[in-house]
């Protein structure tokens, strides 16, 4: 009934301006709903459109309700679908136009061949995983040998660190997105294990990557993880036990800088943990994520 369409289509129309009053800026839609959305007569013509016997006409599928503390990541049918916000100031592009314009960056981040040496002792680009929607994105220096090995950032003993602090933040890695300035492994010729800090010089040659990945994600806030992607993020050398946990700026995004979690685990004091821990409270709060009093009292006795 045309009653039910409209009546479904407002209450949709008024859940989604909750969202954006609440601060969502993203709403995902699947490639499927987008397809469905193309196809639905407008409701202004439903009702002199004459069906086949014994057909019903189909009716907007229900809004599923976003989890408390986590990015907006649901599918909706196609009611009402809000655009997302472009990386180029006025244009508009959809979820697909996005998920597009990455994978066309992820497929030449895949074919750069600037630093030859890089190139041949790679296994794996590094591209980086997660939301392409995120409100927030954590940034490295560069991979590792796991990540080498698996093509996905922070995927070892530092990584699986990292995950349990996004997890301690009521987030996942699928909500976040995870990057480094680098996308290839510092080459370490001679060496069997071990890795070592990119040049100033890769780190520029790779810049034009993560910068694309950020303008796409357009994130809220960004993490930067140790000194090492501190100081190519910033421009200038740092001590990061004087600059973490004070707000700084990149690319016009707040930007908290932070020990990497490979410091924390050469560093089991539950002091640096709890500073760490700190640093990510002050991400929540300029997220307005809630903050539960258990969360709060991480780590306090290492606080007095």
């Amino acid at each position: 009934m045309l009653d039910s369409y409209q009546e479904l289509l407002a209450a949709t129309i008024q859940y989604l301006h909750g969202l954006q009053a609440r601060g969502t800026r993203f709403v995902a839609v699947s490639p499927t709903a987008l397809d469905r959305l193309a196809e639905r007569p407008r409701p202004g013509l439903a009702a002199h459109s004459p069906r086949p016997a014994g057909s019903s006409q189909a009716r907007p599928q229900p809004v599923a309700a976003p989890r408390t503390g986590s990015p907006i990541t649901q599918t909706i049918a196609p009611a009402v679908v809000p655009p997302a916000v472009s990386a180029r100031p006025g244009t508009v592009a959809t979820t697909r136009d996005t998920a597009a314009a990455f994978e066309n960056l992820r497929q030449r981040a895949l074919a750069c061949a600037k630093c030859a040496h890089l190139v041949r002792a790679r296994k794996n680009v590094v591209f980086g995983v997660g939301n392409m929607h995120a409100s927030l994105m954590f940034v490295g220096e560069a991979p590792g040998a796991d990540e080498d090995a698996q093509g996905e950032p922070f995927v070892g003993k530092a990584g699986e660190l990292l995950t349990k602090i996004i997890v301690a933040m009521g987030l996942s890695r699928d909500s976040v997105y995870i990057a480094n300035i680098l996308k290839c492994r510092p080459d370490t010729p001679g060496q069997k294990f071990g890795n070592r800090k990119p040049t100033p010089e890769e780190m520029q040659a790779c810049f034009p990557f993560l910068h694309e990945q950020i303008d796409l994600i357009q994130p809220k806030v960004i993490v930067g993880l140790g000194a090492t992607a501190i100081e190519g993020l910033l421009g200038r050398s740092i001590f990061i036990t004087r600059l973490r946990g004070n707000w700084q700026v990149y690319r016009g995004i707040p930007l908290m800088p932070t020990y990497h979690p490979a410091y924390l685990l050469r560093n089991q004091g539950p002091l640096e943990k709890r500073r760490v821990w700190e640093d990510m409270l002050q991400v929540m709060e300029k997220l307005s994520m809630p903050i539960s009093e258990r969360q709060r009292q991480f780590f306090s006795k290492a606080a007095g």
